[in-house]
């Protein structure tokens, strides 16, 4: 009676442990497209109504067509979070990303860790070839309807580390007033500078901790990500003015290491800018 309690509730287990396992598989291949507006004080009115589509942290998965393509003519730029590949990723899935992207829209896009530990120098051209822009700490300005604003991307560093990082490119003065989007892959950039010049950072890298335990247990071991891991966030500029800035971190398209998500289903994000405020909403 006893043995067959023990294998009754052994079976038990392993059946529940197959079906969450099958559930963590499934999400870590989902097609979430999270369209929202962000509100930015000092857009200028020309970016009103911009829209962005950001994709981060793709890794080995390829991007579904059928989903993407009808946002041709639908948004003004694609930005590219970094972990565009990663190691052991075909070529030609990178082509094949890269491809249907820049049917969309401009692509400008910055390395992530995984970046550097993919062939390198051969998915660089095969991003650069695509017609993106990659940004290893520069400045580029996008003009839209007579307006301008500055896109500054920060180079994931190739030995890690959140000190590693070069300074952000010097704004030219003719530009220094310009409303400003810093596209940078780790979140935990922010915590080694002292200042902040950006008006809107976009960031990936956390999976939004891809598998999101009980009880507030964190995969990443920086007590950074406690606070900043997945959503919108307002974070101080630290410059003396006392303004803010908008952080959204994405919890990505692809997984790392494992193909499964809990809690933290796979995204991207459609952005559309808007000017003004949202009432203390991030």
């Amino acid at each position: 009676m006893v043995a067959a309690w023990i294998i009754g509730a052994a079976a038990a287990l392993l059946l529940g442990l197959g079906i969450i396992g099958t559930i963590m598989v499934f999400s870590a291949f989902g097609r979430n497209i999270i369209a929202e507006e962000i509100f930015l004080a000092g857009l200028p009115p020309e970016f009103d109504g911009f829209r962005i589509l950001f994709i981060t942290d793709i890794h080995r998965r390829r991007l579904p067509e059928d989903l993407l393509a009808p946002l041709a003519g639908k948004v003004e730029a694609v930005f590219l979070g970094g972990d565009i590949t990663e190691k052991g990723n075909p070529l030609t899935r990178l082509a094949d990303n890269m491809k249907l992207v820049a049917s969309l829209a401009p692509v400008y896009a910055v390395h992530g860790n995984h970046d550097y530990k993919a062939k390198t120098n051969l998915a660089d051209n095969i991003i650069r070839a695509s017609g993106a822009r990659l940004l290893m700490n520069e400045n580029v300005s996008i003009e839209h309807q007579g307006g301008k604003l500055l896109l500054t991307g920060v180079d994931f560093p190739r030995q890690g580390g959140k000190k590693g990082y070069a300074p952000l490119p010097a704004v030219p003065s003719r530009e220094a007033g310009c409303f400003r989007i810093i596209l940078v892959h780790d979140p935990l950039w922010l915590s080694g500078q002292d200042s902040v010049p950006a008006d809107l950072i976009l960031a990936g890298h956390t999976h939004g901790g891809q598998v999101v335990l009980p009880f507030s247990l964190q995969m990443h071991a920086d007590p950074f990500y406690r606070t900043y891991n997945a959503g919108k966030f307002t974070v101080p500029r630290k410059d003396g003015s006392g303004a803010e800035a908008k952080l959204l971190i994405s919890r990505g398209f692809g997984t790392a290491h494992l193909p499964v998500r809990w809690r933290s289903p796979a995204e991207i994000h459609v952005l559309t800018l808007r000017q003004g405020k949202d009432r203390g909403k991030t």
